[in-house]
């Protein structure tokens, strides 16, 4: 697979299926968060797996998913969730909140994800006062970002962007991702 179909297939997931992520590939995700690259070297980002289903249900149950579609069709149902979360930390004793850092350990994780099947979603529309208490993350740290992860249920796809930047489903329940042609977000001098 070249870059550009790894790149059109490595979307935005909401609907997994129940196959726990395991050997290699959780080895390769929790690799990727490792070694992402970070601002002066200093590596402030931190992390907290949860892959047991019970506690997976209590944070799905704390995350809010697919603001553009309407509850009962964006929400995964509970045979739907993912099988794991990686909050996304910024460890303030290390350096300042840098969403620069956090973007580059989240999108090694999702990329190293992708490699294996496994599909991810950002959640930024997250309880994280609950979440903190949950996950037992110090004071002194910034909760980012909740990822979900599971292998997909249902299709993700880019397509042609016409009136509007909204996501929705086909008649088949994929999703479909509009995106802005290539002229109209590059310029060269």
């Amino acid at each position: 697979m070249n870059v550009v179909e790894y790149l059109k297939g490595k979307r935005t997931y909401r609907k997994f299926r129940r196959d726990a992520i395991m050997g290699e590939a959780l080895t390769a995700i929790l690799t990727a968060g490792q070694l992402y690259s970070s601002a002066g070297n200093k590596q402030g980002i931190k992390y907290v797996v949860v892959n047991k289903p019970e506690d997976v249900k209590v944070v799905n149950s704390l995350v809010h998913w697919a603001a553009y579609l309407p509850k009962e069709v964006g929400t995964p149902k509970p045979d739907e969730i993912p099988v794991m979360f990686i909050a996304v930390i910024q460890d303030t004793d290390v350096c300042p909140p840098n969403d620069t850092d956090a973007g580059l350990a989240i999108g090694n994780l999702q990329g190293a994800a992708w490699c294996y099947g496994v599909g991810s979603c950002i959640m930024g529309a997250i309880d994280r006062p609950k979440l903190k208490s949950f996950l037992k993350i110090p004071e002194e740290m910034v909760l980012h970002s909740m990822i979900a992860f599971g292998y997909p249920l249902k299709e993700s796809h880019p397509v042609d962007f016409k009136d509007d930047i909204k996501y929705y489903l086909d008649e088949n329940g994929n999703t479909c991702v509009p995106k802005r042609p290539i002229d109209e977000i590059y310029r060269f001098l």
